[in-house]
């Protein structure tokens, strides 16, 4: 079975992403697709193990398999979690339904380190771009801010969501070049500092659920099976 057989004919579930998920799109604003696939379970036995991800066959499309985006869902992945928070679901079948339930498992105070820790890592690309260029990639700084911001408030509320709301136009305006760097470098240091206040009075579990999520694998692994029997 080719990686782009796995992607057609087992995709459990598959969203859009990017600009268009967050509420951030204009008119040339790239469609970015990812998915979730269920590689049967009769594939495992071989000693050539069906892929972890699947790059394609789309343009800008990307691929998991069911228990490598569990796996980095509970490591709180950032880019993991916000798929599974999209509001533009293209299909969702009923593992994937089961997955989507399973959602508030995946969370816990762990993405105050993760979603921190990409988010500086992204900075010092910007604070380089900046030495080096005289300003940063205004795109990427966009979508800094946008992902500091959900950060802090997923801490506050416990609940992820994507969606840029009355940050929207500023955020554009950072797109656009119109934006200071002295200014937007302020406004990502007190995103920071509020996300590390918030990690201290989260409602979120100090660990996501995995005993639940290994349950949900393991009877999708088997009725895989079954249905290959």
């Amino acid at each position: 079975m080719t990686p782009e057989e796995l992607v057609r004919d087992h995709t459990i579930y598959s969203c859009v992403m990017g600009s268009r998920a967050f509420g951030l799109a204009t008119e040339g604003s790239d469609t970015d697709r990812r998915g979730v696939f269920l590689a049967p379970t009769p594939l495992f036995w071989r000693f050539d193990k069906p892929p972890a991800h699947v790059d394609g066959p789309r343009e800008e499309e990307f691929s998991w398999e069911l228990e490598r985006f569990c796996e980095l869902a509970l490591r709180a992945n950032p880019n993991i979690l916000e798929c599974l928070h999209s509001p533009i679901v293209e299909h969702v079948d009923d593992t994937g339904r089961e997955l989507l339930a399973l959602r508030g498992a995946f969370l816990s105070r762990r993405v105050h380190r993760t979603f921190v820790g990409y988010a500086a890592g992204q900075r010092r690309k910007l604070d380089a771009d900046v030495r080096q260029y005289g300003a940063p990639r205004w795109k990427h700084a966009m979508h800094l801010l946008r992902l500091l911001t959900s950060c802090r408030d997923l801490l506050r509320t416990g609940a992820l969501d994507l969606d840029a709301g009355p940050n929207r136009d500023r955020l554009l305006a950072v797109k656009r070049g119109e934006v200071p760097w002295p200014e937007i470098e302020s406004w990502m240091t007190r995103l920071h500092d509020e996300s590390d206040t918030a990690a201290a009075h989260s409602p979120l579990p100090e660990s996501p659920d995995a005993a639940r999520i290994e349950t949900f694998l393991a009877h999708a692994r088997r009725a895989s099976a079954l249905s290959h029997v």
